[in-house]
């Protein structure tokens, strides 16, 4: 059974755009994809008498949002299979159950529900901080999501926590037929060469030198299983979150690791997550690694 793609949709122009980007995703993958509204409204609706003079009623509504998100995904490519959905519960509920079916799930930066000061919606968030699946928070400049720097972004984590990731950016690159830039991002605290600036030198090299262990061992298996991908390997000084923004604007994709403990019901992101999911100049991908 093929897994689907997954996305959110409640008519936002954010959740189109997710649509749209979705779309082109399904059709380089193939695989089919759905399209998922969650409301508690409809859910109450069921419950009162139907009024023929009222406006139309929620479901009605809704049905013509879901209708109309899937007829332009048909537009955009009709040789990719859609399927909907109307789910009368909690959005993020629905979409992390809808997660355990799916290859990833696909979200827009910001919904109907978001107050425009903020910059990442809370249902995005939510499932981004607690899917068991990878999430794809679509987001960025025209260039990003259109796909134009034909470059994919690894940001390298821990070989214990960005193992899926990994694997997942080196099926992307393959998928796309585009460089993979991976990047290991390391810092070399102050007092580790004020004492004897003679060897200053030297801790900045060993920190440098396991940055790039770090990625030997995280990228191997991955490079074995996938040996026509381009791979472009850096090691930069600065802060994760920091580099990691800032190489985002010359890249289609930016994928991270996630890790994710058993039995914790609460948000499971880290800083460079975080800082990603509002502030990357592209769409963002959190693939979870399971402890």
């Amino acid at each position: 059974m093929t897994l689907p793609l997954v996305v959110g949709v409640d008519g936002s122009d954010a959740s189109l755009t997710a649509v749209d980007w979705a779309v082109d995703e399904a059709a380089r993958l193939g695989i089919p994809l759905r399209l998922v509204h969650a409301s508690r409204r409809a859910r109450y609706e069921r419950a009162v008498p139907p009024d023929s003079l009222s406006r139309p009623s929620e479901r009605v509504l809704v049905e013509n949002l879901v209708a109309s998100a899937a007829e332009r995904a048909g537009r955009r490519n009709p040789d990719v299979k859609i399927t909907t959905d109307i789910v009368p519960d909690d959005a993020v509920d629905t979409l992390l159950r809808e997660g355990d079916d799916a290859f990833a799930l696909v979200t827009g930066v910001r919904g109907h529900g978001g107050l425009m000061g903020l910059l990442l919606g809370s249902v995005s968030l939510a499932v981004a901080a607690r899917a068991h699946c990878p999430v794809i928070v679509v987001r960025g400049d025209k260039a990003g999501l259109a796909g134009s720097h034909e470059r994919i972004l690894l940001g390298a984590g821990e070989p214990v926590t960005g193992a899926e990731a990994a694997r997942f950016a080196f099926r992307e690159a393959e998928a796309r037929g585009c460089t993979l830039d991976v990047v290991r991002a390391w810092r070399c605290p102050a007092h580790a060469s004020a004492d004897d600036p003679a060897l200053a030198d030297e801790p900045v090299r060993r920190h440098e030198e396991r940055a790039s262990a770090v990625l030997d061992t995280l990228l191997r298996d991955a490079m074995a299983d996938h040996p026509a991908v381009r791979v472009r390997r850096v090691t930069a000084e600065g802060p994760a979150h920091s580099v990691l923004v800032r190489r985002s604007a010359a890249a289609d994709l930016v994928i991270v690791g996630a890790r994710r403990r058993h039995g914790h019901l609460g948000l499971q992101l880290g800083r460079v997550s975080h800082t990603l999911l509002h502030h990357a100049d592209c769409p963002v991908a959190v693939v979870p690694q399971s402890a």
